[in-house]
């Protein structure tokens, strides 16, 4: 993904190209640089991949301010955003000898600046590394995918030290919040009906805090609800997630369809829970079929094994053997901890002698590059399972 900047006199035209910029969710990160006729900007650190130039009235401090960022780096690519649209001859000139390269005019929407950003994204394809979203579906209901979400978002909080926050989008109600023991007030519909507020600080209003800082966005509390939730707006709302947060976890549930098709090929990875029953082992296979069928990169796709008992580890060997699947790892089955911890609304979070807890803990180790000491005996499946393709 790439950086970005704004540079601009008002504050109000400012927080606009913000929520723009956060809305159409291709950049990592955003800089807020003020402009002031009267004391010209020194620009110092690292210069972001794109520059947003908000003209005022007197263009001169924004063409300055263009002309000293191309000196110190020249491969930025500068977006002067004016109200005067299309510039006059003499302005657009004067941009030009300064580094300019695009006007756009204000107010500048988010399809304008998805166009150009989403062009120089593809133009600098390792800047796609910082993907955030990760999905996560059950080859079939009651595999447990929301326990997992819950407990791999609690682990990437208090063990990986990652800002989280869990989108419920799973259908036709969404659990996660019962498994936190919240009430969230606002959830995906509140989200969608605010498109044009959306913004970061629009966003963290809508969420709930839970005490291991797992920041939940609540589901469907009322079934009929998707029926007038479209899927093509919550791409947006994954943007400003993403814009926000080391972490997006999306709780998909088991539904979906070719609508989410933009979102799932975004994503970082896609966990596919599932239990080594013969359903949902056959609910798997067709599950990774249509996933692939509508563009997803099966090299995103990893499958996790929930509820795992010793006697299946041939099992799973042969699924792997079989199927080539990228079986990511396996959650031992620990019935009471998980019973308990599913009903008091508490995720599990024992630092000592917990296999379930520790396998959770090591899944947030994988996925953030954070290294965990294991605390498994020898003779035991106690390392992940290689990712084979």
């Amino acid at each position: 993904m790439l950086t970005a900047a704004i540079a601009s006199s008002d504050a109000t035209t400012s927080a606009q190209l913000l929520a723009s910029l956060q809305q159409v969710g291709l950049a990592s990160s955003i800089q807020l640089w003020t402009v002031r006729p009267d004391k010209p900007l020194e620009v110092t650190g690292i210069i972001p991949d794109v520059v947003l130039l908000d003209l005022g009235r007197d263009p001169a401090p924004f063409l300055a301010l263009a002309a000293q960022i191309r000196k110190l780096q020249p491969a930025v690519h500068l977006i002067a955003c004016s109200s005067t649209y299309p510039p006059s001859q003499y302005l657009l000139m004067d941009a030009m000898r300064s580094g300019v390269q695009e006007f756009v005019a204000k107010p500048v929407l988010p399809e304008a600046l998805h166009e150009i950003l989403n062009r120089l994204n593809e133009s600098h394809p390792q800047k796609r590394a910082s993907e955030k979203l990760i999905v996560l579906m059950g080859s079939k209901g009651g595999v447990g995918t929301t326990t997992v979400a819950v407990n791999l978002g609690a682990q990437l909080c208090t063990f990986a030290k990652k800002s989280t926050v869990l989108l419920d989008f799973a259908r036709p109600l969404g659990n996660a919040h019962l498994l936190l023991d919240l009430h969230p007030r606002f959830g995906v519909r509140d989200a969608v009906e605010n498109l044009e507020r959306l913004d970061s600080h629009f966003f963290a209003g809508l969420l709930t805090h839970h005490k291991t800082n797992l920041e939940l966005l609540g589901g469907s509390l009322h079934p009929e609800e998707w029926q007038t939730i479209p899927v093509a707006p919550l791409e947006r709302v994954v943007n400003v997630a993403q814009a926000e947060f080391d972490s997006v976890l999306m709780d998909l549930g088991t539904q979906f369809s070719s609508d989410w098709s933009p979102i799932l090929q975004s994503a970082r990875m896609i966990l596919l829970v599932t239990e080594t029953n013969v359903p949902a082992l056959w609910n798997l296979d067709r599950r990774m079929q249509a996933l692939v069928g509508i563009g997803v990169n099966p090299e995103r796709i990893r499958v996790i094994v929930n509820r795992w008992h010793k006697g299946d580890e041939e099992t799973l060997k042969a699924i792997q053997d079989e199927n080539k699947y990228s079986v990511l790892t396996h959650l031992p089955n620990d019935f009471r901890k998980a019973n308990i911890s599913f009903n008091m609304g508490v995720p599990l979070m024992e630092n000592h002698d917990n296999l379930l807890t520790n396998r959770y803990r090591q899944l947030a180790s994988l996925l953030t590059g954070i290294k965990v000491q294991s605390e498994y005996k020898r003779g035991t499946l106690s390392t992940f399972f290689s990712t084979k393709r």
